[in-house]
């Protein structure tokens, strides 16, 4: 059953109400530090056909997109924030960042 006209208003109303009591609270930045968030370094992407996909064995190469040299991708949340080169650390693989994304950049990519 469908929705009248009248109760989306007041459902939107509802939302603006919310809306604002956000606004207006602040945000303890303890509790946003204390929140973990997925990080990934993508070295490249590319795409495939499933009978190819199927066909890979031990020892198959898979081109990527990115050219070698190019930087890796540093993601947060499946949001690119950096860019860097891969590093060895105490025999971990490790990122140093050579290009952080501004912060306007980001949101605009939301």
């Amino acid at each position: 059953m469908s929705e009248t006209t009248e109760d989306q208003d007041q459902d939107q109303a509802d939302d603006n109400v919310v809306v604002e009591e956000a606004a207006n609270h602040h945000i303890n930045p303890d509790v946003l530090q204390n929140i973990s968030v997925a990080i990934k370094v993508e070295v490249g992407r590319t795409k495939m056909k499933i009978r190819d996909l199927l066909r890979l064995t031990q020892g198959s190469v898979v081109e990527l997109e990115r050219i070698a040299g190019e930087p890796l991708d540093l993601l947060v949340n499946d949001t690119v924030v950096a860019q860097g080169e891969v590093v060895l650390v105490n025999d971990r693989y490790g990122i140093r960042l050579t290009r952080v994304v501004p912060a306007s950049e980001r949101m605009r990519n939301i």
